[in-house]
């Protein structure tokens, strides 16, 4: 018998050494390969295996890459390229499809000769996406056969299986994987997240088309584009108002392709799109810093040998201000901070992008003096508001003192301590709850500033308007950081810099004014993870002499259902059935099914529908789910699917002798709140009570269906007591009532609600509280949010409402 030798506490000896191999090092390790276990780590998955297809594209082997996320979590990445060799490795026996998912270092991108540039470097992605899958099954169609193999967390779980010809002409590969609960949790895929991403690399690939589907709501997009980074500049800048047609340039030098469009527009904000092998680079790189040299080299050059400039302090920010501009090179050995690829690190490329973008900006300015003369305006312009914006807040009493002489706003309550990083300084809404949050701080380390009403709206103002706001001022002043100098924030004076506001509409729009003027004076703040959301409560709860807070509406619903579904039964009375009695687990099991449908149905009654206008329409309780209105005989049509749609087109044709026109002829409706019914139907129906099942009809009140004996009863009985029902629509809304017995529940409108001791021990204690750190994982789309929600375009935040109005009014609580 062999002993094990532990060693002992404090040595450090050869037993102490292990060697963590492929899958096990991977899960030992997740952030070195995905970059966090977040969001954007998930995320992360399906960009590795998109970027594999991706390759296929720019090797010129695929054309088409579609990606489906499906209602169990899973999602599914297909593609037509070549499809992954499945040949046995001589060296290993195994199959290199095996092999390409789960042996680290393996890749067929090593030496250029089956892909000459590729996002993939390390032959680590997919490997990467299979170690962090629960499951993961792939499917190769190549050489005429379709291959299948399966996985599970990392290592292979079937043998290389031959399923039989391939349809003909299709060959591919489909990875479809389901991301591991014990690595992300409960996160689920961003259908946005996702969309997004795929659109930019529609823009950056012209003849390769993406497309993706969500099964959870029937969202679908297909992305392609003709035009290229041209056409993404131009989709950047929708709501802008250009300055000059886009500039660009494509010129590729010792087998690096340097791909770059830009555009000025009337804005005052930069948008700068950084790409390397498709793969998006958001902390930019050599690459980009290449661009801003050869930019403000070509531009200052003219316009100083034109006089465009006089004798203007033209700084490098003043070339970059309202400047949209996507840079995009192919490399066939580039390097990047990390796995993730998040910044371009390869040295040569910055002189190399800084030459081409000279010398073809140069020569752009040279050929087309009336749109370099409105390049030079611009330039010149910004260059006068930032002396002018400069010389008004000199100007400002005290201005100097506030933050060259050390000099605080008057209504900060500061705190003791001068360890920034342990120090805090709350922005509470209201002199009301600003008195709460002083009385009820830790001196020591927290500080408050009250900030009274509405904080100006910076996406609107100018400068000097902005630095006249006492508000404003007053931020400025406590935080430390001074907007002359945006990136320097290292005299930022505390650590967490905290939005606190009510749980209300008034203290969401007060909050998004906050994160706009970080985000547009501050941003730097927001990237080094100085600034923060507190969540304090919605909920007081006193129950007997215990008194409890809870924090959202969903915990709140959560546990009144709990308690609630104590001793409680549900009686129900079917026509041709005796009486059945649900209980314990199946009654738990009943109501999420429930929940989803009631919120369909809400959905469908706020576009003016009630339920049982639907039931005629179902078949076994499915409903169609999309609406053909023609105009001609102004009467709807209903089908399930989009090829019973197409099959109504095709008919419409034959009878207009044309092709109908949309919008013209006819009108395609997707009804998403019939979806989602048809989905929870399906989850009610399968609930399998014994023979019993429930319908689209139970959720109609009983007295609205006619000729219906002997009626469906539905009866609560709890702790003795029953109740009728007059639908299963009230089962959820009853049971919490009946786990609201014996407690008092307080809804918090505000903070100034709350004494000082309940403020303290739910929102401010550091040990109990709840906050949000506010990241910059997207800037494009935070860019985007922030220009529709507070820009000047009135017609943008119009559509914004329209597209989001039938959302449930709840919601707008961010404890929703």
């Amino acid at each position: 018998m062999s002993s094990v030798t532990t060693p002992a506490v404090g040595q450090y000896t050869e037993d102490h050494m292990k060697t963590l191999k492929d899958a096990a090092h991977i899960r030992q390790n997740p952030g070195m390969y995905v970059g966090n276990t977040d969001v954007e780590g998930l995320h992360h998955l399906v960009y590795e295996i998109v970027y594999n297809s991706v390759d296929e594209a720019l090797a010129g082997y695929c054309k088409v890459i579609t990606v489906v996320i499906d209602v169990d979590g899973s999602i599914s990445v297909a593609d037509d390229g070549r499809g992954i060799p499945v040949g046995t490795k001589a060296d290993t026996g195994k199959s290199t499809l095996e092999e390409a998912l789960t042996i680290a270092g393996t890749s067929g991108k090593f030496d250029n000769a089956a892909y000459r540039v590729s996002a993939g470097l390390h032959g680590m992605g997919a490997k990467a996406m299979n170690a962090l899958s629960e499951w993961c099954e792939a499917e190769v169609r190549r050489d005429g056969r379709v291959y299948k193999m399966e996985f599970e967390r990392g290592y292979a779980s079937s043998k290389l299986q031959d399923l039989g010809p391939a349809p003909a002409g299709q060959t591919g590969t489909t990875i479809k994987f389901k991301p591991d609960p014990e690595i992300f949790g409960a996160l689920g895929f961003d259908y946005e997240k996702l969309a997004t991403r795929f659109q930019q690399i529609a823009y950056l690939n012209r003849g390769l088309t993406l497309s993706i589907k969500d099964e959870r709501d029937g969202r679908a997009d297909t992305f392609a584009s003709d035009l290229g980074i041209v056409e993404y500049v131009a989709f950047l800048n929708t709501a802008e108002t250009p300055v000059h047609p886009p500039v660009y340039v494509n010129k590729q030098i010792d087998g690096v392709t340097v791909e770059v469009c830009m555009q000025y527009t009337n804005n005052d904000s930069k948008i700068e799109m950084c790409f390397t092998n498709n793969a998006y680079n958001k902390d930019g790189g050599t690459h980009l810093s290449g661009f801003r040299s050869g930019l403000t080299r070509a531009i200052n050059t003219y316009g100083k040998k034109e006089n465009h400039f006089k004798d203007l302090d033209i700084r490098g920010d003043d070339f970059r201000e309202g400047l949209t501009a996507v840079i995009s090179i192919s490399h066939p050995d580039p390097s990047f901070e990390s796995q993730t690829k998040v910044k371009l690190t390869t040295p040569d490329v910055e002189g190399l992008v800084s030459g081409v973008m000279y010398e073809a900006l140069s020569e752009y300015l040279e050929k087309n003096p009336k749109e370099a003369q409105k390049i030079c305006k611009k330039v010149a312009l910004t260059a006068e508001l930032r002396l002018a914006a400069k010389k008004a807040r000199e100007a400002l009493i005290g201005r100097k003192n506030l933050l060259g002489g050390g000099g605080l706003p008057g209504k900060l309550y500061d705190c003791t301590s001068r360890e920034r990083e342990k120090s805090e300084l709350f922005l509470v809404e209201g002199d009301s709850a600003g008195g709460s949050a002083e009385s009820g701080r830790n001196r020591q380390f927290q500080a408050i500033l009250p900030l009274k009403g509405k904080v100006l709206n910076v996406e609107k103002a100018k400068l000097e308007k902005l630095l006249e706001n006492n508000e404003i001022s007053a931020l400025i002043a406590a935080t430390g950081v001074d907007i002359e100098n945006v990136e320097d924030v290292s005299k930022v004076r505390y650590g967490k810099i905290i939005i606190l506001t009510d749980a209300d509409v008034d203290g969401q729009h007060i909050r998004t004014l906050l994160l706009t003027f970080f985000f547009r004076q501050m941003r730097k703040l927001i990237e080094t993870g100085h600034i923060f959301v507190a969540r304090p409560p919605l909920f007081k709860v006193v129950q007997k002499k215990e008194t409890r807070f809870i924090q959202s509406r969903e915990e709140m619903g959560s546990e009144l259902t709990a308690r609630g579904l104590k001793a409680t039964t549900l009686h129900v009375t079917k026509p041709g059935t005796d009486a059945r009695t649900i209980t314990g687990d199946d009654l738990t099991r009943l109501l999420p099914a429930l929940t989803e449908a009631e919120a369909a149905v809400v959905g469908l009654e706020r576009r003016g529908h009630p339920i049982d206008e639907f039931i005629p329409r179902g078949v076994d309780g499915v409903f169609p789910t999309h609406q053909v209105h023609v105009r001609a005989t102004a009467k709807d049509h209903w089908f399930r699917t989009m090829e019973e749609v197409t099959a109504f087109k095709a008919a419409l044709t034959a009878e207009l002798k044309r092709e109908p026109v949309p919008g013209e002829d006819y009108t395609l409706d997707e009804w998403h709140d019939l979806k989602a019914l048809n989905r929870a139907v399906t989850k009610l129906r399968g609930a399998g009570f014994e023979g019993l099942t429930f319908g689209p009809e139970d959720l109609i009140p009983l007295p609205r269906i006619a000729g219906r004996e002997p009626p469906v009863r539905f009866t609560l009985e709890h702790d003795g007591t029953r109740k009728d029902l007059v639908s299963l629509r009230e089962l959820v809304a009853e049971i919490r009532k009946l786990g609201e017995k014996g407690m008092s529940v307080t809804r918090f409108k505000g903070l100034g609600e709350m004494d000082p001791e309940e403020l303290w021990a739910t929102t401010l204690d550091p040990e109990h509280r709840t906050l949000m750190k506010v990241t910059l994982n997207d800037a494009f789309k935070a860019e985007e949010m922030f220009r529709t929600l507070m820009g000047k375009e009135v017609q943008d935040r119009r559509a914004f409402i329209f597209k989001n109005s039938l959302k449930s009014v709840e919601e707008i609580d961010y404890g929703a």
